[in-house]
């Protein structure tokens, strides 16, 4: 029995090291209806007629050292080169990471990537990749250390991010005070976790069959 609280003991610690310097990966499904102030706003063209709602998504990977937040943001329906749709209310005019305020609640621009403020320059990382067809297109970039808005750097905006008092927004000429938005929450890293978990418990499986053949040898010896 003391061998297997050791084991265990063992196991608790390879989980815990393994989630603290693995990358930690993190996502973001960005809507219209988060933006506190004009998300229950329609969306239009100038004229005032309907447009599609515009939506996306978006993955960061923040590294070992914690040194750089790349990322990756899809979004559709927002205009990113002012030449896919024919009016300019979908027009996109900036984008930014913004840091502490949770979910309902509006946060200071903490790094631009498009538009103004562009803390993007160390160096300018961005990639941007227009939809061959349709409205929308690719974001990716990195959020190196050093950079940051209002004086921050990486360093600084790191406890709120990992806190999930971050989020990501692509602001529109309609919505110069964001059309979409999306809250950046972590996600757990199952793969490992269960791979640990998987290969303790064919480690305990034969921890009690050697402790089971090692009980019926000492009985058969006394017999």
């Amino acid at each position: 029995m003391k061998t297997l609280h050791i084991l265990l003991l063992v196991l608790s610690q390879a989980i815990i090291q393994n989630q603290s310097f693995a990358d930690k990966i993190l996502t973001a499904n960005i809507t219209h209806d988060q933006e506190v102030a004009t998300g229950g706003l329609p969306l239009t063209t100038s004229t005032g007629a309907p447009r599609p709602l515009s939506f996306g998504t978006a993955t960061f990977n923040l590294n070992t050292a914690q040194t750089e937040l790349s990322f990756t943001a899809t979004i559709f329906n927002i205009d990113i080169t002012g030449t896919q749709t024919a009016d300019t209310f979908d027009n996109l005019v900036a984008a930014h990471i913004h840091v502490g305020a949770p979910p309902g609640a509006n946060a200071p621009v903490r790094w631009g990537f498009f538009g103004s403020p562009d803390n993007d320059i160390n160096p300018d990382n961005l990639v941007i990749t227009p939809f061959a067809s349709g409205v929308g297109g690719i974001f990716s970039s990195i959020w190196n250390l050093p950079e940051g808005n209002g004086g921050t750097t990486l360093a600084t905006n790191l406890p709120g991010i990992l806190a999930g008092n971050s989020y990501i927004n692509f602001h529109t000429v309609q919505f110069g005070g964001g059309e979409i938005r999306g809250q950046i929450q972590g996600v757990p890293d199952v793969g490992s976790t269960a791979a640990l978990l998987a290969l303790a418990l064919v480690a305990l499986i034969g921890l009690q069959w050697r402790e089971r053949h090692m009980r019926v040898t000492a009985a058969q010896a006394r017999s």
